[in-house]
């Protein structure tokens, strides 16, 4: 019995089909889970990572139909132009995790099977050895501090003062006015020295500043007076 489909592009068999499809979809399937173990952030969604595998299988499908035929290659892409995603990727990683299943699925589409499943393999192994030793992590905590002086004289040398005593490195964001011009709102950058905490930062400034409300942003945490 001969189980050969003759298409235009060419002769592959039913094997082929089934070996394309299945493999694909094992490799999205293990791409989703590292994707899922290394995720960090609490923007999960299960619906990306199911077309993480859809897409695998998809592009594997696309690339048996194209075959080598150059003309359906250009009618296909035209035929995809059309379509528009209108969800935002979240994160930068989220997109190279799309390319690689559909480098996987175009892999296994077009029958390289032993590259398709050496490189799910490799790649999904060097994301989980970035994820395990925290590869590329800038280590470095930036505060921000806001100071609100009396508008008419320069307290400027004075807050720079007290940033120089109580941090290794500070920026001047922004000076605004506030309240009708009685108020100059201050905003720096800064990275607090060791053994400083932020409360010591605005008991400094309040010193300085006529006792004026000052606030220190440290991530989630806030100090304010």
């Amino acid at each position: 019995m001969n189980f050969e489909l003759q298409e235009l592009s060419g002769t592959f068999s039913v094997l082929d089909v089934v070996a394309a499809m299945s493999l694909s979809f094992v490799l999205s399937t293990m791409i989703g889970y590292v994707y899922r173990y290394t995720h960090r952030n609490i923007s999960y969604s299960q619906s990306y990572v199911q077309t993480l595998v859809l897409v695998g299988m998809i592009v594997a499908l696309i690339m048996l139909v194209v075959g080598s035929n150059l003309a359906r290659a250009f009618s296909l892409v035209g035929a995809l132009s059309v379509i528009r995603f209108r969800n935002a990727i979240k994160e930068t990683r989220d997109v190279g995790f799309v390319f690689l299943a559909m480098a996987i699925g175009m892999a296994c589409g077009a029958r390289f099977y032993t590259l398709a499943a050496v490189a799910a393999v490799v790649i999904c192994a060097v994301v989980v050895v970035m994820y395990k030793f925290n590869w590329f992590r800038l280590n470095i905590q930036r505060q921000v501090v806001k100071v609100q002086v009396p508008a008419g004289e320069d307290y400027t040398p004075a807050v720079r003062d007290v940033l120089i005593r109580h941090t290794t490195e500070f920026e001047l964001v922004s000076t605004e006015t506030i309240r009708g011009g009685a108020l100059v709102e201050i905003f720096y950058t800064v990275r607090m020295k060791k053994g400083t905490e932020p409360a010591d930062l605005v008991a400094a400034l309040q010193e300085r500043t006529a006792g004026q409300r000052v606030t220190v942003l440290t991530g989630y945490d806030q100090t304010d007076l």
